[in-house]
């Protein structure tokens, strides 16, 4: 039994959003007949919620940070209609115009920042502004029309990995792909157990990583099957590699760097981090501004893929981003969060938009059951730290970050760790 609750983070229900997800999955297979996984399904699921995932990532951090930023619709639509409008009257090239989007959401995100940070007017006034301003500029820059992109530009929505190789009945490339992220899991639990061995940690049991190892790498390769198996001319997409290298960068950041230990300090309690060295300010402006670039990036990558800038891009974006990391286990008050927590929460609503669509349930219906799970899911992350339980995503970084215990331990920033802790290890 103890081996088992190692398996699963010491308590099943810090998996609730992953069983949820699963379960969903099963359900939705059920009910359409065997449509949700299917590869054409399962490759469109992707492209179409990608951009939401893409702002989650940003949109946890802030949220980390004890901030919420209400203008990412906007400022990702204002982004979009820019670089339309700069590939198609200034003839700028595809390339340059991704990184004038990029750059232009630097430049909003600073913007967003020194209010928030330097001058102290609250995050959630600052970007309801900015969802207004941008908004605003969005329409009078593309005067409510609809601005079409090259070719080129689209590749980056809606293109696929190349078909390269011997014709082997898959796409090449995807099943590499797989292969290469199942060959860093099995390292990275292998890494991990001779760190825990080498300070002196306990170590689980050998089946249990074994078995934990066969239950991920069985996903990564069952998906991989998918996406390699598409229509002719599909294959893992373009806007899922962003966000998965988006993923491995942001969860680097976060958990294993100072700028992102200091994040979750600020988030959980400002003042002792600013008596403990941390700039508050510097972190925060850092914050907002990530989440601009980001944005502009969603922005960019929905633009490709609808082939054109329009005046209702970004709409209920930033709900679906906020929604997402709440679900995947971040707290109001900040200081708590992952980057793979606000991914799982994503796919949880990305799994239930498109069951519920396939189902041909009506967009009435469908906020009502969107809102209810939201509401359920904090309620349930409410009631566990009201019993003095971790948040239900936390505890499964800890197990893939760190030995499970012991002395001399690297600390990791997770649900269970606390401002004074974060900072003694920096000094």
């Amino acid at each position: 039994m103890n081996a088992l609750k190692k398996l699963f983070g010491g308590d099943t229900r810090q998996f609730g959003m992953i069983f949820a997800l699963v379960a969903l999955i099963v359900l939705f297979q059920w009910l359409t007949g065997g449509i949700t996984l299917t590869p054409g399904n399962v490759i469109n699921l992707f492209n179409g919620n990608s951009y939401i995932l893409i702002l989650a990532i940003g949109m946890v951090l802030v949220i980390i940070a004890g901030h919420i930023d209400l203008s990412v619709g906007s400022v990702a639509a204002f982004v979009g209609m820019v670089v339309a409008i700069a590939m198609r009257d200034w003839d700028i090239p595809w390339f340059l115009a991704i990184l004038l989007g990029l750059g232009l959401g630097a430049l909003i995100g600073a913007w967003h920042g020194w209010w928030t940070a330097y001058v102290g007017i609250p995050a959630f006034i600052v970007t309801l502004a900015g969802m207004l301003i941008f908004r605003g500029a969005q329409q009078f820059v593309g005067q409510s029309n609809s601005i079409p992109v090259p070719r080129e530009f689209q590749y980056i929505g809606a293109g696929y990995l190349p078909e390269i190789g011997p014709n082997t009945g898959f796409n090449n490339l995807t099943l590499l792909l797989g292969l290469a992220a199942v060959a860093f899991v099995v390292y990275s639990e292998v890494r991990r157990r001779r760190t825990a061995k080498a300070l002196g940690a306990e170590v689980s049991e050998t089946w249990v990583s074994v078995l934990r190892l066969v239950l991920i790498c069985g996903g990564i390769l069952y998906a991989t099957y998918l996406f390699a198996t598409g229509r002719p001319g599909t294959s893992f997409p373009i806007p899922g590699l962003i966000l998965a290298v988006m993923v491995l960068i942001y969860g680097f950041v976060s958990s294993k760097t100072v700028v992102g230990r200091h994040v979750y300090a600020v988030g959980g309690n400002r003042h002792a981090a600013e008596l403990s060295g941390v700039k508050s300010k510097k972190i925060n402006f850092l914050v907002m501004m990530n989440m601009s670039i980001i944005a502009g990036l969603a922005g960019m990558i929905f633009v490709a893929r609808s082939t054109s800038a329009g005046p209702s891009d970004g709409t209920g974006w930033e709900l679906d981003a906020i929604a997402a990391v709440f679900i995947g286990g971040a707290a109001v008050t900040g200081g708590v969060g992952t980057v793979i927590g606000s991914i799982v929460g994503g796919l949880v609503m990305a799994v239930l938009n498109n069951g519920l669509q396939l189902l041909s349930v009506g967009a009435d219906w469908q906020s009502m059951i969107k809102g209810l799970v939201l509401l359920v899911a904090v309620a349930i992350d409410v009631y566990n730290k009201s019993q003095g339980r971790a948040s239900i995503i936390g505890l499964m970084m800890k197990n893939f970050n760190r030995p499970s215990g012991g002395p001399g331990t690297p600390l990791q920033p997770d649900e269970t760790t606390s401002t004074k802790e974060v900072i003694s290890r920096e000094a």
